[in-house]
């Protein structure tokens, strides 16, 4: 199987047991499978970037800043992850398919401005035909609408890819949506049919539990 994982930074972080469980469950899932890690920038990404807009630095170049931290954050979880990992990450899709010829776990943080590490992972997993997209998150799936605002909100096990997208268009029209994945993410992951699976990347194991094919979080298909 090509499993493609997406985990946010702020879930990562730089606490040395998190990333050494992430460690621990990777290395078990690459004995058996091909995977691709893709790492966010999280909060030390947004404290930079909150400083480059006090010098009205543009969106670009803030983007740039937070592409240089999921870089920094995806050399720690190599760093855990010693041989069994590609040594550098990759930092266009097309190379990250290159790396994974060594056999190794490869592990890449953002690209391009605009494009949130969700979309690169989304993108990643379309250009590896990945027969799984993993988004580990901070909060354990997919609700019907943003449940810190809405005590009605209601988990979803299981949506359409067009229901996923459906939910992030409605959502992303009020001020200050909490979303586990963004719209171009969303739209990549429909246009090519990707198997995804949301879930609580506070627990490492649910990212094991879903490769494994277990009902946890929300899955998307």
């Amino acid at each position: 199987m090509i499993l493609v994982l997406s985990i946010g930074g702020s879930v990562l972080g730089r606490d040395p047991d998190r990333i050494r469980e992430y460690a621990s469950r990777l290395s078990g899932l690459a004995s058996d499978h091909t995977v691709f890690v893709v790492v966010g920038g999280g909060n030390v990404a947004r404290e930079y970037i909150g400083v480059a807009r006090g010098f009205d630095a543009s969106e670009a170049f803030c983007d740039a800043i937070g592409i240089a931290v999921t870089r920094l954050n995806a050399r720690l979880l190599i760093a855990a992850l010693g041989d069994v990992a590609y040594p550098v990450p990759p930092e266009t899709q097309e190379d990250a398919l290159v790396a994974a010829l060594s056999g190794r776990i490869v592990v890449m943080g953002g690209t391009v401005p605009g494009h949130t590490t969700d979309a690169v992972a989304a993108i990643l997993a379309e250009c590896a035909h990945a027969d799984l997209l993993v988004d580990a998150t901070s909060t354990d799936g997919i609700y019907t609408k943003d449940p810190k605002k809405h005590p009605d909100a209601v988990k979803l096990d299981e949506i359409t890819h067009e229901h996923l997208v459906e939910i992030i268009a409605d959502s992303r029209m009020g001020a200050g949506a909490n979303l586990p994945l963004d719209i171009l993410a969303a739209k990549v992951i429909e246009r090519s049919g990707i198997p995804t699976v949301v879930v609580d990347g506070r627990d490492p194991g649910q990212v094991f539990d879903a490769a494994c094919g277990k009902r946890v979080g929300t899955r998307v298909g």
